[in-house]
């Protein structure tokens, strides 16, 4: 009788590998070279707000002439403003501990690394953390943890209640996310307990051959475990997941597409897709260890980050400090909802920023944006951006299934810019230098003007006097 482990006893076929390669790569083939008919109306029924089936994706993907890709361009730039918006949510990772089982040739935390600086962050190096963070105005942390024993489900959640119990003046953590290894179903039961936002694991690479290349020890390097861990996570009840890919392992093409079928699969199963979407590209890490055939241009991850932008209307796309302010800059314009701001992947690194130097034996990855989060801030309002650490989605359960019955129609924008406006509000009069808090109150002013309801727009208004008298954590 054939062994099967523990965690594969469940019955449900959804935990099952979903991804085919060949249909994957069949849908490329014969998408090839679409027509400017076939790529508009692909556009149009995105900005219908209809996500996107995998062929029509395939026919985005396959639009190479210049003409065609500013088409992409202006469409995602217009469904994005449709749906999102002028606002940027910001948040901060925060690593927690780097110990790690396995060994991924493009990560600094391998096992095989021995010039990593392997550290678990104490409880007490958690709060000064947490402290520093608050000290800058951030509300939402994304908590990161290498694969290893040590950090398991309860240490995890046991770190979550800890980073909400963290008050320093008129700091508090509002949203805390997880990035961290795939759990079995009790697993997730166990973090979601804790109070968490979004859990994300991310597939890496969606290619299969490309992953056993990539992975060549561990508890990651096997594909099918972590690719139906965010079904034993909808499993246990814990409804708001992110995916993500990194790009540059593999053919970006066949990456996107397969993205989208993760969308399919989760929206087809359970009746909701992923909160969010990353896609980090390849960065220099220590003793880094891959091939440079499938590494991504600027213009490539522009292109990209606009077809998923066209994919998948009403998911929030994350792009993170990995990359420099230039591109961070350009690529809000065409689909990312979500940046962090002020990052710093050194365990340790907040409550200690004596020194500023990367080293990237201390750290996953080398980051590209530096900036601190107010000078963020400061340059996001100068861009007509409303800056947000709205956490009210999450709080109201308005997360899974509920989320979706209020942002497929559209309504979640009626929500969402009022919110952002009242944490602007509160960043500006707690933690802003002199400078941006001029730029935030003129911002402000100017989207109160846009509102077409008199009365939300009074409301917003009594709100911003009260948070102004010293009311905090005001929310629709």
């Amino acid at each position: 009788m054939k062994f099967v482990p523990e965690r594969y006893k469940i019955k449900d076929e959804r935990m099952k590998s979903f991804i085919d390669t060949e249909e994957i790569e069949g849908y490329l083939e014969e998408t090839k070279n679409p027509s400017k008919e076939e790529v508009l109306a692909v556009i149009e029924k995105s900005l219908n707000k209809n996500r996107l089936n995998l062929r029509e994706t395939a026919i985005l993907i396959n639009a190479e002439s210049p003409e065609l890709i500013n088409l992409i361009k202006e469409g995602a730039r217009t469904l994005k403003e449709k749906i999102y918006g002028n606002r940027i949510v910001l948040f901060a990772p925060l690593y927690i501990g780097n110990k790690c089982k396995n060994n991924c040739l493009y990560c600094g935390f391998r096992i095989s690394n021995k010039d990593a600086n392997r550290k678990t962050l104490s409880d007490q190096e958690i709060v000064k953390e947490i402290e520093a963070l608050e000290d800058n105005g951030q509300k939402r942390l994304i908590l990161v943890y290498g694969e290893h024993d040590s950090y398991n489900p309860e240490y995890i959640a046991h770190t979550v209640r800890l980073a909400y119990s963290v008050k320093k003046g008129r700091g508090e953590i509002r949203r805390v996310n997880i990035n961290a290894a795939p759990l079995d179903i009790e697993g997730f039961r166990t973090v979601q307990r804790s109070g968490i936002g979004t859990y994300q694991v991310f597939q890496e690479t969606y290619h299969q051959e490309t992953y056993k290349k990539y992975h060549v020890a561990g508890p990651k390097k096997d594909y099918d475990y972590r690719l139906t861990s965010l079904d034993r996570a909808q499993e246990a009840g814990l409804d708001d997941v992110g995916i993500g890919a990194l790009f540059g392992l593999y053919d970006w093409r066949f990456e996107v597409l397969a993205l989208v079928r993760h969308v399919n699969h989760l929206e087809a199963c359970y009746n909701v897709g992923p909160h969010t979407i990353s896609f980090p590209r390849i960065k220099d890490a220590s003793g880094l260890n891959i091939d440079d055939k499938y590494l991504v241009s600027d213009e490539e991850f522009v292109r990209l980050i606009a077809i998923l932008r066209l994919a998948v209307p009403y998911t929030g796309l994350i792009l993170t400090a990995r990359e420099p302010a230039v591109i961070r800059d350009e690529v809000m314009r065409f689909g990312v909802s979500q940046i962090d701001g002020g990052t710093k992947l050194e365990l340790g690194s907040y409550a200690n920023s004596q020194n500023e130097k990367q080293d990237l034996n201390k750290e996953q990855f080398e980051i590209n944006d530096t900036r601190s989060l107010g000078e963020i801030i400061g340059e996001l309002l100068d861009k007509d951006y409303i800056p947000s650490f709205c956490t009210a989605c999450y709080r109201l359960g308005r997360t899974g299934e509920h989320f979706m019955e209020f942002s497929v129609p559209g309504f979640i924008k009626r929500f969402c810019t009022p919110n952002a406006l009242l944490t602007l509000t509160e960043y500006l009069i707690d933690y802003a230098s002199d400078e941006v808090k001029e730029k935030g109150w003129k911002q402000i002013d100017k989207e109160i003007a846009k509102i077409e309801d008199p009365k939300l727009a009074e409301s917003i208004k009594e709100k911003i006097e009260k948070i102004k008298q010293g009311e905090r954590d005001l929310y629709y």
